[in-house]
């Protein structure tokens, strides 16, 4: 199923990050983690921004934001917030300008881009266009994220074994627990990735930390209770080396040299 077909005729995105526990605590990590590092009033270009679930809050943060993604459906979702322009786009081949942009957000063209050559290409793209000094923020899905849901829900059988161990070791998720074939990264990989597309200050962050397979098996409304538990866990161990692929996403932030 190619990309457009899969966000069309699936799940809706706009209300992704909002059906599961885990979900909510990605969105909140990753408004988190953006309001962390984005200057007051950046110009951002949201690439792969989806119906703009992150643009809306951003534009309300008061930064202008454009959203890019492949889906046209996504576009005119997000072409009809307050403060959000959108257009069709690939991240491999950005029609903004040369030095147009204060802050680039990948959140998920690197994982739907299988290819390696394909994800140093969105990078380039990405330092392209924003100015000397401005912020690149990258996301990138766990090798572990399907041996930890798997094994957490009672659902690693038998024969899902050998898949789980297959996108652990080299990051090539074959659909196995939903989704499309992507790639899936280690925070190492990561960084190094970026990095070797010209960034430099190059940091990688856990966004939901250890403790989100726990939040979907008492079901969604037990998370309020929960929550503040799971944040103050995902703070403790976004840049432990040895706790950070326990995160079922991560946010690496970078910058293009002056």
């Amino acid at each position: 199923m190619d990309l457009v077909t899969h966000y069309v005729t699936g799940p809706a995105e706009h209300s992704r990050l909002a059906r599961t526990p885990h979900g909510r605590l990605e969105f909140l990590r990753t408004r988190e983690l953006l309001r962390r590092f984005l200057p007051p009033g950046a110009r951002v270009l949201d690439v792969g921004g989806g119906t703009g679930v992150h643009a809306a809050w951003l534009a309300a943060d008061g930064h202008p934001v454009h959203l890019v993604d492949v889906v046209p459906a996504h576009v005119a979702q997000a072409a009809a917030l307050a403060g959000v322009t959108a257009s069709v786009g690939d991240a491999r081949d950005l029609s903004a300008a040369d030095s147009s942009c204060d802050v680039v957000l990948l959140l998920g063209p690197l994982y739907h881009l299988v290819e390696p050559a394909d994800r140093a290409r969105a990078l380039a793209e990405a330092r392209r266009v924003l100015r000397p000094g401005g912020l690149l923020a990258a996301a990138g899905i766990s090798r572990y994220l399907s041996l930890l849901e798997t094994g957490a829900a009672g659902t690693l059988t038998a024969d899902r074994v050998d898949r789980v161990r297959a996108v652990v070791e080299t990051g090539a998720y074959d659909g196995h627990v939903g989704f499309v074939p992507t790639h899936w990264h280690t925070a190492a990989e990561l960084r190094d990735d970026v990095a070797a597309a010209g960034f430099e200050d190059t940091a990688v962050f856990g966004v939901e930390g250890p403790a989100w397979p726990a939040l979907d098996a008492p079901g969604i409304d037990a998370f309020p209770g929960r929550v503040e538990s799971a944040l103050r866990a995902a703070r403790l161990a976004e840049r432990d080396p040895r706790l950070i692929d326990a995160s079922a996403h991560l946010l690496a932030f970078a910058r293009r040299p002056e």
